[in-house]
């Protein structure tokens, strides 16, 4: 099990949608080799890192690899040909088997740099934004995970907001137990939690999109925490929509959006922490 680390971190490289599963054995070295070479102290993941059959070997392939404190947060990808209870049971007794792995909504509060703190959720599109109900989009999502699938339109949104409802309520619990004592706070995320975040092929979606990559329940209590907190910041890494771009949304709330491409996995940024 991955203990939070007992000295400062100074150096935390992000990737999100790496789509692990999408890559030749070589090509995970290739990606790991790319990780490596930015010298992080730890690593954070931001979801779509496999699908449900294949995450649990992935991630401990990648940790073997590299052999570095590895924090994630789990994608819609990562619960395809799944079940949401299953997948997440699984990654808990990996990670408590791994001395690498930390899934992030069980890891809590993890201090890193000098009064700065990671935490995580996973997120989920909660159909809040934009036009659920005329969207003409039909994701993968609804027919792949077993908590989804075979679902009218109807009763797919009530699950969409009971799924972000849930995840908005295990942010709220880890924003009060961080703020109080950390005055930088990084929040690591799939889907991004402000319309203003949800980029793709450099614009902001639009209302067909917007409920299926986009999860107002936790942007909510983001912002409501920033206004609580206002001498602390907020940092929020995410990805979910494979376009790239960053939100102010308040003086001491920024959302950084990353980019992806299938079969490219790519490092974001290394976030210097001291």
């Amino acid at each position: 099990m991955l203990e939070a680390p007992r000295s400062p971190l100074r150096r935390l490289a992000w990737a999100t949608d790496v789509h692990l599963n999408f890559l030749s054995s070589g090509g995970l070295e290739t990606f790991c080799a790319e990780l490596a070479r930015q010298e992080p102290d730890a690593v954070v993941l931001t979801g779509d890192i496999a699908e449900a059959p294949t995450l649990e070997p992935l991630l401990s392939l990648m940790a073997a690899e590299l052999k570095t404190p590895i924090y994630f947060v789990l994608g819609n990808h990562d619960y395809y040909r799944g079940s949401i209870p299953r997948v997440r049971e699984a990654v808990t007794a990996l990670c408590q088997r791994s001395p690498w792995l930390a899934w992030l909504p069980a890891a809590g509060v993890v201090p890193l740099g000098r009064d700065t703190a990671l935490i995580g959720v996973d997120g989920w599109a909660d159909g809040r934004l934009g036009d659920f109900v005329r969207s003409p989009v039909m994701l993968n999502d609804y027919l792949l995970i077993a908590e989804l699938a075979g679902l009218g339109r109807a009763a797919r949104l009530d699950r969409l907001h009971r799924l972000g409802d849930a995840e908005a309520a295990c942010l709220q619990e880890l924003l009060a137990e961080a703020l109080p004592r950390h005055r930088r706070v990084i929040v690591a995320t799939h889907v991004p939690p402000f319309k203003e975040a949800c980029w793709h092929d450099g614009k902001l979606s639009n209302d067909d999109w917007l409920p299926h990559f986009t999860c107002r329940a936790v942007g909510e209590v983001l912002r409501r925490a920033a206004v609580d907190y206002p001498d602390r910041t907020l940092r929020v890494l995410c990805g979910h929509t494979h376009g790239a771009g960053t939100a102010a949304i308040l003086p001491n709330l920024r959302v950084v959006t990353g980019g992806a491409e299938y079969g490219e996995p790519r490092v974001q940024g290394v976030i210097e922490l001291c």
